[in-house]
């Protein structure tokens, strides 16, 4: 049943209209102007006919009465100002007139926008009628209420005074935290544009909880590829948000700027955009849960190199280290792999990072972190650092040889993949490789060569390979039982993806020795060298001719 008052304010404003069309034609002053609004207004009569249908669903009645109510104040106000124009020198004025006539105009571009959104609302209901008349279930009569009740919901979002939006915007926001299902449901709804454009609200209010409800969309999984359609136009209006005061609002763009920033288009867009500036300063003086967002955003976009500029430019490395140091856990490890992000393949950040306390920012966090799995971060850190000469001896110095030992047997895969990559950067030196072998590696990286993963079992290799080239460290490898033994069965061909030149240059550093001859031919070399010369692995074919120095072996050597 239609609302008398709805109607009502339909009758009325048709009336209003009418009698306006009626008045323009005579209009002396501001002739253009009156053309372009009179366009305007020919649009309206079939929108306030669709109003007329809407006003059957009783959930809609209150905002349509608010829309026509302010539909007919605009026409009442531009009947008054076309009385005024029938005068060719309007009494207040040819500027004020002319001010006037912008407005209103504005004002009925405005209007025609919010009654597009209602015709849609309508269409929308119309079809979900249309479904709930084929089945009478109890399921899509269910469905039919929850859909009406989402359109208004979205209907609402986006017309109607502020009061009506802010409701409305909480009744979205309970909704959203219920459960991730609910997330989905929305996102499916299409809610996510209509927050998109509600970032540019005037309404402070209105937008915070805007960003809210987006940084909630972002923590659920399946529901990011809706955010990053939205692209430029999302992350200018979060960078935007990024520069406020506004500390509750600041904290939720970070979270959705991190759920955003792994797209290359994306970090870039936020280290062109003055992004890194403010995000350093949410670092530097925001509470301590937004800080371990900016930073992990700042990690997330470190990964790209051509934003490694906007870090320089910014002087992003003492902030980093400061929170590296002195943040939340998470913070501390976001800050750290930012750092190895940065440092990877640019020596004189390196340099800068270590000028700048980056060895004791590491060593604090590696002494204190709770867990193996946050170690990782420090030692891909430390494998970044120490590639530069002068900076692994200073490492070395301060202790994280064995450090790294302990971590090469742990039961993480990944912890000893870069820890393995961490021994090899820092084996940079005769001297240094002596030293990495005294602390006790080389058992754990043969440990190592049995592991499941081929990248681990690679790692451990080339890390041997490196440091055989110390003679000391020959012995101790012959020292561990079936070592020589496992290396060789390395080399057959069941062992896939996986660059066996690193075995053989381990198998070539101690070949000279007769007795390894005669235990790596043992070990059934001969069956595997042929193939690997023919795939042309370095070192395969002066192997296979130092093994048969003694064609003795050769003959005896045992086949498989």
């Amino acid at each position: 049943m239609k609302s008398p008052k709805s109607q009502h304010q339909l009758l009325e404003a048709e009336k209003v209209l009418s009698s306006l069309m009626e008045l323009i034609p005579k209009v002396l002053a501001f002739k253009g102007k009156w053309a372009v609004i009179i366009t305007k207004l020919t649009n309206l009569p079939t929108h306030l006919a669709g109003l007329s249908e809407l006003s059957n669903f009783s959930s809609s009645t209150s905002l349509v009465s608010e829309l026509v109510h302010s539909v007919v104040q605009t026409l009442l106000d531009t009947s008054a100002l076309a009385t005024k124009c029938m005068n060719p020198s309007p009494s207040d004025g040819k500027l004020r007139t002319q001010s006037d006539l912008d407005s209103v105009s504005a004002r009925l571009d405005h209007h025609i926008k919010d009654l597009g959104i209602f015709m849609n609302s309508l269409a929308l209901r119309k079809e979900g009628n249309a479904v709930d008349g084929r089945s009478e279930s109890v399921s899509s009569i269910m469905d039919s209420v929850r859909v009406e009740a989402s359109n208004l919901l979205m209907t609402r979002l986006q017309i109607g005074n502020f009061e009506s939006r802010d409701s409305a915007m909480d009744s979205l926001l309970g909704y959203l935290y219920e459960d991730d299902k609910s997330v989905l449901t929305a996102v499916a709804e299409g809610f996510v544009p209509v927050l998109v454009n509600l970032l540019d609200s005037s309404s402070v209010e209105i937008k915070e909880k805007a960003v809210s409800a987006i940084s909630r969309v972002s923590t659920v999984d399946g529901a990011n590829h809706v955010l990053l359609a939205e692209g430029p136009l999302l992350i200018t209006h979060l960078l935007r948000v990024l520069d406020s005061r506004n500390g509750f609002a600041r904290e939720k763009a970070c979270i959705a700027l991190k759920a955003l920033s792994f797209s290359e288009e994306n970090a870039r867009m936020i280290g062109c955009s003055g992004g890194i500036a403010s995000l350093l300063e949410i670092c530097q003086a925001g509470s301590t849960y937004a800080q371990a967002y900016a930073v992990g955003v700042l990690r997330n976009i470190s990964v790209f190199s051509e934003i490694k500029q906007y870090f320089i430019e910014e002087n992003a490395i003492p902030v980093l280290i400061a929170i590296g140091t002195s943040g939340t856990l998470v913070a501390q490890e976001n800050a750290i792999g930012c750092l190895s992000n940065l440092v990877s393949e640019d020596e004189s950040l390196k340099l800068v990072v270590s000028k700048e306390g980056g060895i004791q920012c590491l060593k604090s966090f590696w002494d204190g972190a709770p867990t193996i799995q946050s170690i990782e971060v420090s030692i891909e850190l430390l494998k970044n650092l120490a590639s530069c000469r002068s900076i692994g001896e200073a490492l070395v110095s301060e202790g994280f040889l064995a450090k790294l030992v302990g971590v090469l047997s742990c039961g993480v895969a990944s912890v000893r993949l870069a820890a393995a990559g961490a021994i090899c950067e820092l084996s940079f030196s005769s001297k240094a490789r002596k030293e990495v072998g005294e602390v006790g590696v080389i058992p754990p990286l043969i440990g190592m060569l049995e592991a499941k993963s081929s990248e681990e079992k690679e790692m451990a290799a080339q890390a041997l390979a490196i440091l055989m080239l110390y003679a000391g460290n020959r012995k101790l490898f012959l020292k561990e039982d079936k070592a020589l033994e496992c290396t060789v069965q390395l080399l057959g061909p069941s062992i896939i993806n996986f660059d066996k030149k690193y075995l053989i240059s381990v198998l070539n550093s101690i070949v000279n020795s007769s007795k390894c001859r005669k235990e790596i031919v043992d070990s059934g070399a001969f069956d595997h060298l042929p193939k690997l010369i023919d795939m042309e692995v370095d070192g395969a074919k002066k192997l296979n001719e130092s093994l048969h120095r003694n064609n003795s072996w050769s003959v005896f050597a045992r086949r498989r």
